[in-house]
């Protein structure tokens, strides 16, 4: 190995190849790094913001979806036009967890004398002739490991408009509301924002300018609790 003098008296530096290292990566690389760093950062909160969107979007959570049904039954027109009260159809609202789906007979106890021979209602007929019940798509339909109870919602004046919407504007039926845990656990938490009188629980509207006085005494006179424990819908 030789040294060279350098201008200082005493330094000296090796001239040979192998003792100095080429520069690897260009200085530009420096400004790579870092935008990419940051950009990380935005990209994954923009992948969070977009899954936090399809979790809520109507094709995840079925709100405003119509779900095709054997018959097109129009609550628009049954509630809205005819004036039928829920619980003609959903015979068990008042004292079980389940609202119930009208058997054919129900149907057929008008339209054996309406529209007898309209096609649209030949499944029912065809029903009511061999006794198979028609097959109904659930449009709310909560998963198997949360409990339900129509029941008791609807004696601590709950009104079906609340979680089912003005089902009397509906031609054809869907979802009004996402079901998600953070929307049933808003009526739990402050109930006194939801609650009505029991004698408007069946209105095909529900009023949600209530007074708050009002609801208050409600939530007394009804004993209604702020149920927020896992245990109340997770059985």
């Amino acid at each position: 190995m030789s040294f060279a003098r350098c201008g200082h008296k005493n330094s000296w530096y090796a001239d040979s190849p192998k003792d100095t290292m080429a520069q690897i990566f260009h200085p530009s690389m420096n400004t790579v790094a870092r935008v990419s760093i940051f950009g990380a950062v935005f990209i994954a909160a923009a992948v969070v913001s977009l899954l936090l969107l399809v979790v809520r979007s109507p094709y995840v959570t079925g709100v405003g979806v119509v779900r095709e049904q054997p018959v097109p039954f129009s609550h628009k027109h049954h509630v809205g036009d005819v004036g039928l009260d829920c619980r003609y159809c959903h015979t068990s609202v008042e004292n079980s967890s389940f609202a119930g789906i009208p058997p054919t007979k129900t149907c057929m106890n008008c339209h054996s004398q309406l529209f007898t021979k309209s096609a649209m209602l030949q499944p029912v007929r065809d029903s009511l002739r061999t006794g198979e019940p028609l097959k109904w798509t659930r449009v709310h339909d909560l998963p198997d490991f949360v409990y339900f109870d129509h029941s008791i919602h609807i004696h601590k004046g709950i009104a079906c408009a609340k979680c089912h919407g003005e089902v009397n504007e509906m031609p054809l039926m869907w979802r009004e509301h996402t079901l998600h845990m953070q929307w049933c656990l808003a009526c739990h938490r402050r109930p006194e924002l939801f609650v009505g009188d029991r004698n408007d629980v069946f209105a095909a509207t529900s009023d949600s300018t209530i007074d708050p006085r009002l609801a208050s005494d409600l939530v007394a006179e009804y004993q209604i609790e702020s149920k927020t424990s896992c245990s109340t819908c997770h059985r």
